[in-house]
């Protein structure tokens, strides 16, 4: 039995290895992307100095709205618990476009982009460096390559498994030792059979969960397991088109009615007093209520990491274990700023959840800094692997033809 499995584990790595190596390698490059750009970033990211209060968000988000183009609107913002964090403000495009803005002074600081390097790892993770269709027309190789790399990574994890797992207590304890003091051979033997044990579960739960966003069959399967069915992506993607198109008209007409102000009131202040029409022309702001909103939601949830708010809807997330994009979430009448509706997090659909969980679990942050911390040993190591693999599997031959 074994030897059947030996050549499955072989032959399905030798192809595939190097695919396998540079998916792992970039993936663990990934973990910490956060935590690097704000390292080297700093200042785009915090504030230089906190003051006692920030600007009143509806004046805030006015002032950036007046250094973008006609076309851009701000449609969010996302507030830390972090008071010297900067804000982070929605653009409606380009898609997921954002600023970080300095609250207290209305400065913006920069745009919120991946550096060339970490861009580099995110092509290479998710489609081996190829480009999406234009259309999504014919097929995604590299997408597809990846995908197939790692559905074949669950196999030979396991078949690894039944190749190396020892019969006994003192044989298994022997084996997750690394020896690095009998030579090269022996210590590329130990890493890769000792390597391959410890990452193991971690492995795994990134394959499978990766594969979600290689296979719409096995995306399918993966969410039928939890007893829910994949809704469709076409319709959502359609609905929240829809109401992108509205708040972008809803905010495209207050900047024309701000602007017919304000040509009005240059021309009343030609010929009467200022303050006589300033009341007559003043315009509603579509951020009135934002303010009021968020500090409703704070005193709510004192624990809060962030709060997210935009036309109509809040939602609050917290420092918590298990999935990292849980959150609450209200919706509230932006004629009054009164909450119209309320939905907890435990209330939500499953749908919503698994895909979260799948995400944290992926990327590791599930459990803190520490599991974040084995998921890129355990991802080296997944790139470790099918190197040491090589490295025995050349030895083998040599000797062999000696």
């Amino acid at each position: 039995m074994k030897k059947i499995f030996r050549k499955i584990h072989l032959w399905l790595s030798v192809p595939f290895g190097l695919i396998i190596t540079l998916v792992c390698f970039s993936g663990a490059m990934l973990v910490f992307e956060n935590e690097v750009n704000e390292w080297f970033r700093r200042d785009l990211y915090y504030v230089e100095t906190v003051k006692e209060s920030p600007l009143p968000m509806d004046k805030l988000l006015e002032k950036v709205a007046t250094t973008l183009p006609d076309s851009v609107s701000v449609i969010g913002v996302s507030i830390s618990s972090d008071p010297g964090r900067a804000y982070q403000v929605s653009l409606s495009k380009p898609r997921r476009a954002s600023l970080y803005v300095d609250q207290y002074t209305g400065e913006v600081k920069g745009k919120s982009e991946r550096s060339g390097f970490f861009m580099f790892m995110f092509r290479m993770h998710r489609w081996l460096l190829d480009s999406m269709n234009p259309g999504n027309e014919g097929i995604f190789w590299g997408k597809m390559i990846v995908g197939v790399s790692t559905l074949l990574l669950v196999f030979v994890l396991i078949s690894g498994i039944v190749i190396w797992w020892p019969g006994t207590r003192k044989a298994l304890k022997n084996s997750l030792k690394i020896t690095a003091t009998k030579g090269w051979r022996r210590f590329w033997y130990d890493l890769h059979v000792a390597g391959g044990m410890y990452a193991l579960i971690f492995l795994l739960a990134m394959a499978l969960t990766g594969l979600t966003w290689s296979f719409p069959w096995y995306r399918t399967a993966f969410y039928k397991v939890f007893g829910v069915e994949v809704q469709q992506r076409a319709a959502q993607g359609h609905e929240q088109k829809s109401d992108a198109q509205k708040r972008d008209t809803k905010l495209a007409a207050h900047r024309e009615k701000k602007r017919e102000g304000n040509e009005v009131r240059k021309g009343e202040r030609s010929g009467r007093p200022e303050n006589n029409h300033s009341d007559m022309y003043s315009v509603t702001s579509p951020f009135v209520y934002w303010q009021e909103i968020y500090d409703k939601l704070r005193r709510q949830n004192p624990e809060y990491k962030q709060i997210s708010i935009s036309s109509g809807t809040a939602s609050v997330s917290f420092n918590r274990f298990g999935n990292q994009r849980a959150s609450d979430r209200y919706s509230f009448n932006t004629d009054n700023g009164e909450f119209t509706e309320t939905s907890l997090y435990q209330h939500q659909d499953k749908s919503g959840k698994i895909r979260g969980w799948i995400y944290s679990v992926h990327v590791g942050n599930w459990g803190g800094m520490f599991t974040r911390i084995l998921t890129f040993i355990a991802a080296l190591l997944g790139a470790a692997l099918p190197l040491t693999g090589y490295y025995l599997w050349i030895k083998r031959l040599i000797k062999v033809r000696k």
